[in-house]
C-alpha cells in the first residue's frame, strides 16, 4: 500500500509541476502581449506626434510656407490689366518711318536703324529718351548666354530697376517664329505683361530663339547695322562677372551716347 501511495504522490506532484509551468508560460505570454500592445501604442503616438510636428513645420517654416504676395501699386495693376501708365510719348513721335543713327557702347560705335512703321509706340519712346539724353551714361547690366544671347541695357538705376515714370504696350513687331536674329534691338519687359515696356532694351548678339510667354513675344524696334562684331569681341565674349550664363558683364559696359535722325 505504501508503494502505491508513493507513486500516487509522485504523479500528483508531476501534474502540479506541469500545471504550474503551464500557468507560468501563460502568464508570461499575457505579460508579453501587454508589453507589445503598450509599445505599439506608444510608437503610434510618437509617429502621430512627429507627423503633426512635420506638418506644422512644413506650413510655418519649411518649403510649404505661403509666399507673401505684395500688394501691387496702381500703376502696376493698370499695366497688368492692359493699359499704358504715366506720360507715355505719343506714337506719332515715331513719324511711322525708318530712323537711322548711332549708339555707342564703351565708345564702340554701333550703326542702328529703328522701324517706326512697324513698332511706332516702341520707337517713339526710344527716340524720345535718346533725344533727351536719358540713355547717356546708362549701363548694360545683364549679359546672357542661356540658350539665348542678349545684352540688356537702359535701366533707370543701372541694375535692372528704377522707375521710368511710365510703361506702355502693346507688344509690336514681335517675330511670329520667336526667332530674333543677331543684331535685333528689342524692348525688355516683365514676364507675361504686354504693357510693361519702358526704357530697357536688349541687343541680340547671336541668332536667338526666345519663346513667347502668355503676353506674346518682345517688341522689336530695330537692328544693329554695323559694329556688332566689335561689341562681341570687346564685351560679350568676355562673359559675366561670376562666370555664370546670366549676369552682369565682366567688362563694365556703358552707353556713351545715342543719336537718331
Amino acid at each position: 500500500m505504501a508503494g502505491k501511495q508513493d507513486r500516487s504522490d509522485r504523479v500528483a506532484r508531476a501534474r502540479l509541476r506541469s500545471f504550474t509551468a503551464k500557468q507560468t508560460v501563460h502568464a508570461e505570454q499575457v505579460a508579453r502581449r501587454r508589453r507589445d500592445n503598450i509599445v505599439a501604442i506608444v510608437a503610434g503616438v510618437i509617429v502621430i506626434a512627429l507627423a503633426a510636428t512635420a506638418q506644422v513645420f512644413y506650413f510655418t517654416a519649411g518649403p510649404g510656407v505661403p509666399i507673401p504676395t505684395p500688394t501691387p501699386s496702381a500703376s502696376a495693376s493698370a499695366a497688368a490689366e492692359g493699359a499704358n501708365v504715366g506720360d507715355v510719348p505719343s506714337a506719332d513721335l515715331s513719324e511711322y518711318r525708318e530712323w537711322t543713327g548711332e549708339m555707342t557702347l564703351n565708345d564702340i560705335p554701333l550703326g542702328i536703324t529703328l522701324e517706326g512703321g512697324l513698332a511706332p509706340q516702341g520707337v517713339a519712346s526710344f527716340v524720345s529718351l535718346a533725344q533727351t539724353g536719358f540713355y547717356d551714361a546708362k549701363t548694360c547690366h545683364r549679359l546672357t548666354d542661356t540658350g539665348f544671347s542678349v545684352l540688356q541695357c537702359g535701366s533707370v538705376d543701372g541694375a535692372g530697376g528704377g522707375d521710368l515714370g511710365y510703361s506702355f504696350g502693346p507688344i509690336e513687331n514681335a517675330p511670329a517664329d520667336d526667332v530674333y536674329p543677331a543684331g535685333t534691338i528689342a524692348l525688355a519687359r516683365q514676364s507675361d505683361n504686354a504693357y510693361s515696356n519702358g526704357s530697357q532694351f536688349f541687343i541680340v548678339y547671336a541668332d536667338t530663339t526666345i519663346t513667347s510667354d502668355t503676353a506674346g513675344g518682345y517688341t522689336v524696334i530695330g537692328q544693329v547695322t554695323s559694329g556688332l562684331d566689335q561689341l562681341i569681341a570687346a564685351v560679350t565674349d568676355a562673359g559675366t562677372v561670376d562666370g555664370s550664363s546670366d549676369g552682369a558683364p565682366l567688362v563694365p559696359t556703358t552707353i556713351t551716347s545715342v543719336t537718331v535722325q
